[in-house]
């Protein structure tokens, strides 16, 4: 018998209205009906199959659930209470019952969503699970902070390493954006001292001479007011601009005037074009000059007037006082500069001397300065 022949009979299909076979469509044979996908699973497997099925229809009924809609009079949603009382298993199933659903990312009256609550409580796991589920990292509260700015400024390694792994996409936007202080994420970092975590964001691709939008201070004029000298160091290895100038034309190197940290003043004497380490002029320069444009009936008045009315004296006591006066007005026009570049020279020279010493050695001898 043709066994080609037999099973090409066997594959004919009917039609249930007059259960004649159709002609031109065939059936599989019935040796090879193991060959289908439900036939070849094992018993096992295609349990496993339907109990998937079952979660998959579950899911999303729970869509319609009214506890997504339940706030507090604070804003917070269960889930934002779950996160603060550190009940992690209630967290946990909200957030899969939840995935990819705007629940995720509904905000408290602080503009706080459930991912800044995870960061500020330390728990870097509802993290994971929240971004990997579609919580929107790019969202801020009402200080304009991420959830990777909130990282930065409390220090929190493991949710920082755990924001920065599984938000790559908006990672550069992120860590560039700045919050309603004009600070960034390396600029919260440095305020506050975390120097892994600066070393970590300049290796991520953050712009180390980045400004802060209030008064033009890059992370090293930070790391100066702050008066945190292994954070300079740190900043200088990373390559930091030291003739970058802020917003009053001051760079890292001037904020080391009237501060006591030598060891902070010394390096950035060395690394800072000499052209600027000399003090810009400040407004009350400025101001001074803008008085000497004056007339001397102007400047003078109340004196000739004091004149005009004394009885008794003579023009030479008139003169001395208004001599007197005159040359103190003058004088005080032009002590601020005086003194300041007699501070700069000395500040100077000091900084000079310590590098000579590090060239020298550790002592000079004592007939070079007598």
């Amino acid at each position: 018998m043709d066994v080609h022949r037999v099973s090409n009979h066997n594959q004919m299909d009917y039609n249930y209205d007059n259960m004649e076979p159709k002609h031109g469509k065939m059936l599989p044979c019935p040796e090879d009906r193991f060959d289908s996908g439900l036939d070849s699973l094992k018993e096992d497997e295609l349990v496993t199959e339907f109990e998937d099925m079952t979660v998959d229809a579950h899911d999303h009924t729970q869509e319609y659930e009214p506890w997504r809609n339940a706030v507090t009079e604070d804003g917070d949603t269960p889930l934002h209470l779950a996160i603060i009382h550190e009940a992690t298993e209630h967290a946990l199933h909200m957030i899969k019952l939840s995935h990819n659903h705007p629940f995720l990312n509904l905000q408290n009256h602080q503009r706080q969503t459930a991912l800044h609550l995870a960061v500020i409580t330390e728990q870097p796991l509802l993290v994971e699970k929240l971004l990997k589920a579609g919580c929107d990292p790019r969202l801020t509260d009402d200080s304009g902070n991420t959830a990777l700015h909130i990282a930065c400024k409390r220090g929190s390694l493991a949710c920082f390493g755990v924001i920065t792994q599984n938000c790559q996409r908006h990672l550069t936007s992120i860590v560039s954006f700045p919050n309603y202080n004009g600070h960034n994420c390396l600029h919260l970092a440095s305020i506050n001292g975390y120097i892994s975590l600066v070393e970590n964001l300049v290796q991520l691709g953050a712009d180390i001479n980045a400004q802060e939008q209030c008064s033009g201070r890059t992370a090293l004029h930070l790391a100066v007011d702050l008066q945190n000298p292994t954070l300079v160091r740190c900043l200088l290895d990373l390559g930091a601009n030291v003739n970058c100038l802020n917003y009053g034309g001051f760079t890292a190197y001037h904020l080391t005037y009237g501060r006591q940290n030598e060891e902070i003043r010394c390096q950035l004497f060395e690394r800072t074009a000499q052209e600027l380490r000399e003090l810009p002029d400040s407004e009350s320069d400025e101001s001074d000059m803008e008085d000497l444009d004056l007339s001397e009936d102007e400047l003078y008045d109340d004196i000739k007037f004091g004149k005009s009315k004394s009885t008794g004296a003579g023009p030479g006591i008139a003169n001395m006082n208004e001599d007197g006066v005159r040359s103190g007005q003058s004088w005080s026009r032009s002590q601020s500069s005086v003194l300041r570049t007699m501070k700069q020279q000395d500040h100077d020279l000091h900084c000079s001397e310590s590098h000579n010493r590090k060239l020298r050695g550790r002592s000079l001898h004592p007939l070079m300065f007598p």
